[in-house]
């Protein structure tokens, strides 16, 4: 690779593939929530991850390239660590929350991937293409934000009823403090 438009290319094809691949996934991801709110938010995520594929689509087009995927590893990492905590069997609450880390993640490297096109894009002298990933890119900030408000509002919850009760042993400090200070009286 010697050209900035090769890099380019490459970086492309890989969030190409990234949002393609989340066309299918996102779908499963909602149906293994319990939370109505994020599988509401991943359903309606799906429906924005299609646009950005037409987006990525007409990108290649005005380049006067084929659209094509490559493999990202990147991503097939995130989603390896989505199906080995699977093995783990969390019980619900906790699966809610993984999930909410899981999408915080993917749209955290989107991001990522999105502000270096938008910037070789402008680079290149390509407006017209950096506008089109521009789209997508404001679309994965929204969708980070509400994940992680959606985030925060299910680790509360979760912890809040996962709190282990007080060892014994405090309590009968608590016990030994108050009858000092009755002995004391």
């Amino acid at each position: 690779m010697r050209q900035p438009r090769e890099l380019f290319l490459h970086e492309l094809k890989d969030i190409y593939y990234v949002e393609k691949t989340l066309t299918t996934t996102l779908p499963r991801l909602a149906a293994e929530t319990k939370d109505t709110e994020l599988a509401a938010g991943l359903k309606a995520h799906q429906r924005q991850t299609e646009g950005h594929v037409k987006n990525l689509e007409k990108v290649f087009q005005k380049l006067g390239e084929p659209a094509r995927a490559e493999p990202c590893p990147g991503f097939d990492g995130i989603k390896r660590e989505h199906d080995k905590f699977l093995e783990e069997r969390p019980t619900q609450d906790v699966l809610d929350v993984f999930l909410t880390g899981a999408a915080s993640r993917t749209e955290h490297y989107e991001i990522a991937a999105y502000t270096g096109l938008v910037t070789m894009a402008k680079a290149l002298g390509e407006p017209e293409v950096a506008e089109l990933l521009d789209r997508n890119l404001k679309q994965e900030k929204e969708a980070l934000r509400t994940v992680e408000k959606i985030g925060r509002r299910l680790s509360k919850a979760t912890a809040k009823n996962g709190r282990p009760a007080r060892s014994p042993r405090r309590r009968t400090t608590a016990r030994k403090r108050t009858a000092r200070a009755t002995s004391r009286s």
